[in-house]
C-alpha cells in the first residue's frame, strides 16, 4: 500500500458526511406523536390535530425518503459500505430491534399489569364485566398466517439473493410486500368494526395501544421491504454484500414474533 493512498485511507471505517435527517426526522416524529394523542383526546379542534398528524407522517416518510437514498448512494454507488463498516452496521441494527423489544416489552407490561391483577372498578376480573372482545380465530388468524407465511417468503427471497437467482429474489420479495399490505388492510377493517372504543376504558386502551403499535411497524416493515424491492429490480444487491436487505428481513421476523405474543396474549387468552 502507498504512502499516498494510506494517507488518503487511514483506517477502514466510514464517516458519514453532516447530515439533517436525524434532526428532520425526530421533529416529524414529534408533531405526529403530538398529532395523534389531541386527536385522540379532542373533540372539537380534531381538524386541526388530523392536519398536524398528517403533516408529521408526510415528514417521516419524506425523511426515509431522502435517508434511505443518501446510505443507498453511500453503501451502493460510493463503495463505503466494506465489511468492516457492515460489521458496525449489524450491530447497531441489532441494537435497534433490542431497542424495539424493549418498547414493546413496557406494553405487555401494562397489558399483564390490567389483565393478571384487575381491579374493582372493571369488577375483579378480565376482560371487564361487559367487555365485548374479538373472536381470535377469524380476523387474528388469518392475520396470523399472513404474517407467519410472509416470514416464509422473504426467507425464501433471500435464499435467492444468497444464490445469485434474482428472479427468485424479486418475485417472493414482492409477495412478502403484498401479505403486509394485506394484513394492515385486515387489521384496519378490525379496528373499524371494533366493539369498543379506545377510551372505553383498561383493555381498549392496552388493546389499542400493543396491537396499533404492532401495526405501525408492520406498515414501517412495509415500506422498508419495497424500498428494498425496487432496490432489488434495480439490481443493487450481490450475494456477498447486501446488508440493506439483511436489515430489513431481521425487522420483518422481529414484526412476526411479537405479533405471536400478541395473538397469545392479546386475542386468545381473554377467551379462554
Amino acid at each position: 500500500m502507498s504512502n499516498s493512498h494510506t494517507a488518503a485511507h487511514p483506517h477502514p471505517y466510514h464517516l458519514v458526511d453532516p447530515s439533517p435527517w436525524p434532526f428532520v426526522g425526530a421533529v416529524a416524529a414529534f408533531v405526529t406523536f403530538v398529532g395523534v394523542v389531541y386527536f385522540m383526546h379532542s373533540s372539537d379542534r380534531m381538524l386541526v390535530d388530523a392536519t398536524a398528524m398528517i403533516l408529521g407522517v408526510v415528514g417521516i416518510l419524506y425523511t426515509m425518503t431522502r435517508w434511505f437514498a443518501d446510505i443507498t448512494k453511500e453503501g451502493e454507488h460510493q463503495g463505503h459500505h466494506n465489511p468492516v463498516v457492515q460489521i458496525g452496521l449489524r450491530f447497531g441494527m441489532a441494537l435497534f430491534i433490542m431497542s424495539e423489544v424493549l418498547f414493546f416489552a413496557a406494553f405487555f407490561w401494562a397489558y399483564f399489569n390490567a389483565s393478571l391483577f384487575p381491579t374493582e372498578q372493571i369488577g375483579g376480573v378480565w376482560p371487564p364485566n361487559g367487555m365485548q372482545v374479538f373472536d381470535p380465530w377469524h380476523i387474528p388468524l388469518i392475520n396470523t398466517v399472513i404474517l407467519l407465511t410472509s416470514g416464509l417468503t422473504v426467507t425464501i427471497a433471500h435464499h435467492g439473493l444468497r444464490h445469485g437467482n434474482r428472479g427468485q429474489l424479486i418475485g417472493w420479495l414482492a409477495i412478502t410486500v403484498l401479505l403486509g399490505i394485506t394484513f394492515t388492510g385486515f387489521q384496519a377493517y378490525e379496528y373499524l368494526h371494533a366493539p369498543f372504543r379506545f377510551i372505553d376504558g383498561v383493555y381498549p386502551s392496552t388493546f389499542f395501544m400493543a396491537t396499533g403499535f404492532h401495526g405501525f411497524h408492520v406498515i414501517v416493515g412495509t415500506i422498508f421491504l419495497t424500498v428494498m424491492l425496487f432496490r432489488a429490480i434495480a439490481g443493487h444487491f450481490k450475494p456477498e454484500h447486501h446488508f440493506g436487505f439483511e436489515a430489513a428481513s431481521w425487522y420483518w421476523h422481529f414484526v412476526d414474533v411479537v405479533w405471536l405474543f400478541l395473538f397469545v396474549c392479546v386475542y386468545w387468552l381473554p377467551t379462554t
